[in-house]
């Protein structure tokens, strides 16, 4: 279960595309947010890996953490979301994988998936875009993901651990998916799964480095060969429409009181982005150098990070 609960998420990481409004200034992945001068919480942008250098959490990020009194993350991972999820992935009507792609890429998917551990019958029942989610991330091996691995230590801390989607809301954009896209897309991790692990690699060594821009730029090279029509789908209903979902079932919690949220990175930057959305209902953010960086990242992060007049919680 908990190897299904992180696909979704290492998907949206790896193959979204950035808003192409995201604005350099913005390039810091966790933020300090207030309203008035009051501390309002933060905003952090995670990576949804189990690589143990984002596992690794100083005490005092810790103490930031708990002192709020609501965790709030994309879809929170219990285990009636993980058996719908699991429902969800799978054809329930008798249609089978093979019957939808095709003998050819049925024989080459199958033959990917020899890592991955997936019973034959899953594979079998497989919906077009839980196969190509599957080959979009490397074979798991804890899955403890970051944002899992948050929420255990939130909820173990007494906090109120929320989702700001639901799993449906969440997956409407992969089921909607035109299949001449989903195939494409298929096609394209049946083309780079044995780089997938490299690539994963690399994005995490960006993140750790603890600029989004550069994040942004290396997930955007990963979809130049996309047809324009499924990058603006992936524009349109992965993000912009995702980022308004959940920041308008964030304003409440809010309003209420101090909220850690914890979100995919990438739904951080630009015009539509959480950044935009907070200053746009008054609401301050200020950079922070990321818990992960050395002594001496931090300190660059402090030195080139956006630091707006008034924007201090």
């Amino acid at each position: 279960m908990s190897r299904i609960a992180g696909l979704l998420a290492c998907l949206l990481l790896l193959l979204l595309p950035p808003d192409p409004a995201a604005a350099a200034g913005d390039r810091a992945l966790y933020w300090a947010i207030s309203r008035d001068g009051e501390a309002a919480g933060f905003l952090l942008g995670t990576i949804h890996s189990e690589d143990p250098r984002v596992l690794d959490f100083p005490d005092q990020f810790i103490a930031e953490l708990t002192a709020n009194p609501v965790f709030a993350m994309e879809m929170v991972p219990d285990l009636p979301t993980l058996t719908r999820l699991t429902e969800y992935m799978h054809y329930q009507d008798g249609t089978t994988l093979e019957s939808r792609i095709g003998a050819d890429r049925y024989a080459r998917l199958r033959a990917a998936l020899a890592d991955y551990r997936v019973p034959d019958d899953w594979v079998r029942r497989m919906k077009v875009w839980a196969a190509m989610m599957t080959l979009s991330v490397p074979p798991p091996e804890t899955g403890l993901f970051m944002d899992f691995s948050l929420s255990l230590r939130a909820a173990g801390a007494g906090m109120q651990v929320v989702g700001l989607e639901t799993l449906e809301e969440q997956l409407s954009f992969l089921e909607d998916m035109p299949m001449d896209q989903q195939l494409s897309l298929l096609d394209q991790a049946l083309d780079d799964y044995r780089k997938v692990a490299d690539i994963h690699t690399d994005m995490v060594d960006r993140y750790v480095e603890g600029d989004l821009e550069r994040l942004v730029a290396q997930s955007d090279e990963q979809l130049a060969e996309l047809p324009p029509e499924t990058r603006a789908y992936f524009v349109e209903r992965g993000i912009v429409a995702r980022n308004h979902r959940m920041f308008e079932a964030l304003l409440p919690r809010l309003e209420q009181g101090r909220v850690f949220v914890a979100v995919g990175a990438l739904h951080l930057p630009g015009d539509s982005g959480l950044i935009a959305l907070l200053r746009e209902q008054g609401y301050a953010v200020t950079p922070l150098p990321l818990p992960f960086l050395a002594p001496e990242g931090r300190r660059e992060a402090d030195d080139d990070g956006d630091h707006p007049e008034g924007d201090a919680p």
